[in-house]
C-alpha cells in the first residue's frame, strides 16, 4: 500500500499549499500580536491556563545566542536548502507524504521566524502557558516543533534505513587509465 506511485507534481502542490499555510497562520497570529498586544497588558485565556501577551525575543530558545542574526540566517539557509533537496530527491511515493507534511511545517516555522529576525531584530512571541511557566512562543515555533518531532518519529519508528537511500549522494566512479 505505501509503495503506490503518486505524481511528484502533486506532492510539490501539497507542500507549496501547506508552507504558504503555515506562513499565513504566523504571519496573521503575529499581526495581531502586533496590533492588539503589543505596550497592551496581557490577554488572559481558557480560564487562566493561557495568556497572550507581547515580547521580543533577539535570541533563540530560551533567549539564547542574542543578538546573533547572521547565525540564525545561516542555519535558516542550511534548514531551508536541507529540505528543499528531501522534497526534490524523496521518491514520488505515498509512503513519503508524511515527512513532506513535516518539512513543510519546519520550513514555515522557519520562514515565519527569519522574517521577524529580518524585519524586526527579533522573533516576536506572545503565547504563555501560565499553568506550565513555560517560555513564551509563538505560531511558527509549533510549527517548527510538531514538524521537527514528527518527521524524527517518522524517522526512528517508520521509515526503514532503505526507504531514505535516495538522499544519498552517489559516488562517481574513477576509471583507471
Amino acid at each position: 500500500m505505501h509503495s503506490r506511485v503518486i505524481n511528484k507534481s502533486i506532492l510539490y502542490i501539497q507542500d507549496i499549499i501547506l508552507l504558504i499555510l503555515c506562513i499565513v497562520a504566523d504571519r496573521i497570529s503575529k499581526y495581531y500580536a502586533i496590533t492588539k498586544l503589543k505596550d497592551h497588558p496581557a490577554v488572559s485565556a481558557f480560564n487562566g491556563l493561557l495568556e497572550f501577551r507581547y515580547t521580543e525575543n533577539p535570541g533563540a530558545a530560551f533567549s539564547v545566542l542574542e543578538g546573533q542574526t547572521s547565525f540564525f540566517i545561516l542555519i535558516f539557509i542550511v534548514v531551508l536548502f536541507t529540505g528543499i533537496y528531501y522534497i526534490i530527491k524523496s521518491p514520488g511515493r505515498i509512503k513519503y507524504i508524511h515527512s513532506h507534511i513535516c518539512i513543510a511545517f519546519i520550513l514555515g516555522g522557519a520562514i515565519g521566524n527569519i522574517a521577524d529576525r529580518i524585519l524586526y531584530s527579533a522573533v516576536i512571541d506572545f503565547i504563555y502557558f501560565i499553568s506550565f511557566d513555560f517560555p513564551i512562543f509563538n505560531v511558527a515555533d509549533v510549527f517548527l516543533t510538531v514538524g521537527t518531532v514528527g518527521l524524527v518519529l517518522a524517522l526512528v519508528f517508520y521509515y526503514k534505513e532503505d526507504d531514505l537511500n535516495f538522499l544519498r549522494f552517489k559516488e562517481k566512479k574513477i576509471r583507471e587509465i
